[in-house]
């Protein structure tokens, strides 16, 4: 069956399995579902098996856009300032990334989010949030650091992304109703939604394939159940080819199955089975020994 119109006039409808992107937006224009009945349903038929077989390659991928990242220890001249006298940040060896879901957990202070933004920047983000076209700056507070990070990559590029700083995400709600595309983040303006169903609006509708997402504990402002229903929206996205590299305090988010843990200690980054992490042990015990943990911490 070929297309009867648009840039792929004439072609099977087998070269839509090369533009997913393409295929999404033209399976959400009623005109085309009340014009090309039938077609339609041939490409429903279609794009669902190329989504299958696109999510199985993702799932068993054993590479993403990102690699690893590692310090250039040679070009620092002295690690008595910040933020190379951070541990994290003194005692970075080549740190390898997950090609779905990488965490870095740690307690605060410990230099998560500084980490975090260096990747972020490194990789074109603008330091406060928000995509690599995102150019405002409210109060710069960026480190150096991402000047000094080695970063290995393969050949596959973004085609979207995202670094969502908890911090800061009343900044970015703001400059996506300057810049007017509100639209493309559901329609109802950020701000007049609570910050928790604008940052689950901003990943429903923003987040996209093949996407590279950066997040600083997203949970800031997320229910227990909000929590887990970002683990279903994460798991969609890996599906479809994207890589988050997310710092947490939240053993609901941790819970990622597919992902490696990394844990900031005093020698740096540490790679953590689930239950060796501080923040589900402490949490576990607390929940099993309520009374007693209670009765300590206010005697």
């Amino acid at each position: 069956m070929k297309l009867p119109f648009g840039k792929y006039k004439g072609r099977s409808i087998d070269v839509l399995a090369d533009d997913p992107g393409y295929t999404q937006w033209l399976l959400q224009q009623e005109w085309f579902a009340q014009k090309h009945p039938e077609l339609l349903e041939a490409i429903v038929t279609r794009y669902a098996e190329t989504r299958e077989a696109l999510a199985e390659a993702s799932l068993q991928a054993t590479q993403n856009m990102l690699i690893s990242f590692d310090l250039k220890h040679e070009k620092i001249d002295s690690f008595e300032k910040y933020p190379f006298c951070l541990p994290v940040v003194k005692n970075l060896e080549r740190t390898i990334l997950h090609p779905h879901v990488t965490y870095i957990v740690g307690e605060n202070g410990s230099g998560k989010s500084t980490l975090l933004e260096a990747l972020a920047i490194s990789q074109g983000f603008n330091p406060e949030g928000g995509t690599t076209n995102f150019r405002f700056t409210t109060r710069p507070s960026h480190s150096e650091l991402h000047e000094y990070l080695r970063i290995a990559k393969t050949g596959k590029r973004m085609q979207t992304g995202f670094f969502l700083r908890a911090e800061s995400f009343f900044n970015v709600a703001t400059q996506i109703e300057e810049l007017g595309v509100g639209d493309a983040y559901g329609g109802t303006p950020l701000h007049e939604l609570s910050h928790g169903e604008a940052f689950l609006a901003l990943m429903r509708h923003r987040f996209g394939a093949n996407g590279l997402y950066i997040l600083d504990e997203p949970e800031a402002a997320l229910s227990p159940a909000r929590q887990m229903s970002i683990i279903t929206l994460i798991h969609e996205l890996v599906k479809q080819g994207s890589q988050f590299i997310i710092s947490t305090h939240s053993p609901i988010l941790l819970a990622y199955p597919s992902s490696t843990i990394y844990e900031i200690g005093e020698n740096g980054l540490e790679e953590k089975s689930y239950d060796d992490t501080e923040t589900v042990a402490v949490t576990r015990q607390f929940l099993d020994e309520r009374e007693k943990m209670v009765g300590i911490l206010t005697s």
